[in-house]
């Protein structure tokens, strides 16, 4: 274990979360607001402010900017209240990626950001499949309260039915849309008036009543003093008392209301989320002899695992940065570090930490911190690293595809070019590249079909390759594999035509009908059809 108090006090200061959202909820602009206050920048872009060529911070690609949406991962790190905070923005367009799903396993807590007109949507729902799978404690921020929304409890009510969570409301909104005046901290008792700003303007709400009883809340709200004494009563009598160990349980969500456009309400979901989110956690990894242990975070010994590759963020340099968690130990630059699956150990010198598009040296890394590593096409996502120890950490999953296209070149003397952009990015796992065993096809696989907009955009803006999309009847993919060789050659030989690796080379059946699917299972029970296949 560290035995250095300072290396411990570093690590309980860390704050690792991932904000999370359906389309338009107002997660980027909530992210903006974050690092608004948390002084990381001293004004918010908005998605909107064209004539200013300002855009959201986190938002660095051509086709985010132009479209006012975000297609990849950023990764920003601030500091507030004495704490350290690495804070990932997820994609929030209709069709995200396998990056959303898979930043999740690199978290230590979620931000799940809900818009009070829409209450939980389906994309919501299926984020918060992966978090329980992993048991990730969320905090729900409710958002938009300046316009007319669904009713309070029954926002809660939704929650609570359709994500599995049970809701224990931290503030309470007095109003909704054009009547809306506040909200009330439920544990300081205090109601917090709305008085909207924008931008990097910071106005703290006025603080004219506490508690309940406090006799200026009748002439300041009118009818809504009762409404908010009645609302409290209600959840004092029926509500879900907090519990600390649920919420890192991830069986109960804190709830929050406010208007991220108007920077209202943040400021007190960004102080309680430090003190109730938690430290960086235990992660499991594999040992030599094939044992699964909990890495500790304080153990003395650096080790870390990439999550995410990015390419061409600086295209003036090519790169292709690698996006690593730091799980144990403490990182200094320039330390010798081995590449696990590579074998291979170096002096790593130039690693950074993120705001955004923007970098800087990293001198000192600790458990929960986010850095990154030029990987000019070494590292791939699920590689460990360790000082010395074999180490490899699980959970880095690839999902079957749920779309599919083949890639037509417009100009075939582009081959190389185009083999090399593909390969590039389906290496940062956005989507799946898959090489068919009985042609040249190149056909890459999807969980949103936006992504194949984002490929084509990018193979013409960062590899000058001007290519196209054929269907092709593909319905699902599985990957497989037998354990029984002659029944598996068995197998390949009556599927070859539907057969396929992946980047990693991995067998994959293309399936092109369910019936299909199902079919073969029944046929070849020794055969595994599996719809996610671990990484590294």
């Amino acid at each position: 274990m560290l035995s250095e108090s300072r290396d411990k006090r570093e690590i309980e200061r860390r704050r690792t979360f991932a904000i999370i959202s359906h389309p338009d909820a107002g997660k980027t602009t909530l992210t903006e607001k974050l690092l608004l206050f948390g002084g990381a920048i001293q004004l918010a872009g908005t998605v909107k402010a064209r004539k200013s060529a300002r855009y959201a911070a986190s938002d660095w690609m051509v086709m985010e900017k132009e479209r006012g949406i975000s297609v990849t991962t950023s990764v920003m790190s601030f500091s507030y209240g004495g704490f350290e905070i690495n804070l990932l923005d997820t994609p929030g367009h209709q069709d995200f990626s396998e990056d959303t799903y898979r930043v999740l396993t690199a978290v230590d807590s979620a931000l799940l950001v809900i818009d009070a007109a829409k209450g939980v949507e389906s994309r919501t729902q299926k984020l918060m499949d992966v978090c329980r799978m992993r048991g990730t404690p969320v905090i729900t921020f409710i958002n938009k309260l300046d316009r007319e929304g669904l009713p309070p409890l029954e926002l809660t009510s939704d929650i609570e039915n359709r994500l599995g969570m049970e809701c224990v409301p931290l503030t309470w909104p007095v109003g909704m849309g054009s009547t809306f005046k506040g909200a009330y901290d439920i544990r300081k008792g205090e109601l917090r008036f709305f008085s909207p700003t924008h931008g990097g303007k910071i106005r703290e709400p006025q603080v004219l009543i506490s508690g309940l009883d406090d006799e200026k809340l009748d002439s300041l709200l009118g009818n809504q003093a009762e409404d908010l004494r009645a609302d409290m009563e209600l959840l004092r009598e029926a509500g879900t008392p907090f519990s600390r160990e649920r919420y890192l349980a991830g069986e109960l969500t804190p709830v929050f209301f406010g208007s991220a456009v108007n920077n209202f309400g943040v400021r007190e979901l960004l102080d309680s989320f430090i003190l109730l989110a938690p430290a960086p956690l235990p992660r499991p990894a594999l040992t030599e002899s094939g044992e699964l242990r909990m890495v500790s975070p304080e153990e003395e010994e650096f080790s870390g695992v990439v999550f995410k590759i990015q390419a061409n963020m600086d295209k003036a340099h090519r790169d292709r940065m690698a996006f690593m968690r730091v799980c144990s130990g403490r990182f200094t630059r320039g330390m010798r570090i081995r590449h696990l699956r590579t074998g291979r150990a170096g002096a790593v010198s130039n690693a950074v930490l993120f705001m955004a598009r923007e970098r800087a040296g990293v001198e000192n890394a600790y458990p929960g911190d986010i850095i990154g590593m030029a990987g000019h096409g070494a590292i791939k996502i699920g590689d460990t690293f360790t000082e010395k120890s074999y180490l490899k950490y699980t959970g880095i999953p690839n999902f079957a595809p749920e779309h599919f296209r083949r890639v037509r070149l417009r100009n075939p003397l582009k081959t190389k070019q185009l083999q090399k952009g593909l390969e590039q990015l389906a290496e940062e796992g956005a989507v799946q590249l898959f090489r068919p065993l009985a042609n040249n096809d190149y056909i890459l696989g999807a969980v949103g079909v936006l992504q194949f907009e984002v490929i084509i955009s990018r193979l013409a803006e960062e590899y000058a390759v001007d290519a196209a999309y054929e269907e092709t009847g593909i319905e699902t993919a599985r990957w497989v594999v037998s354990e029984d060789k002659g029944v598996f050659e068995e197998f390949k030989s009556r599927y070859r035509q539907d057969l396929a690796v992946d980047a990693e080379g991995a067998l994959a059946y293309l399936v092109p009908g369910l019936w299909k699917l199902e079919a073969a299972e029944e046929r070849y029970p020794s055969v595994e059809f599996r719809v996610t296949r671990e990484i590294g």
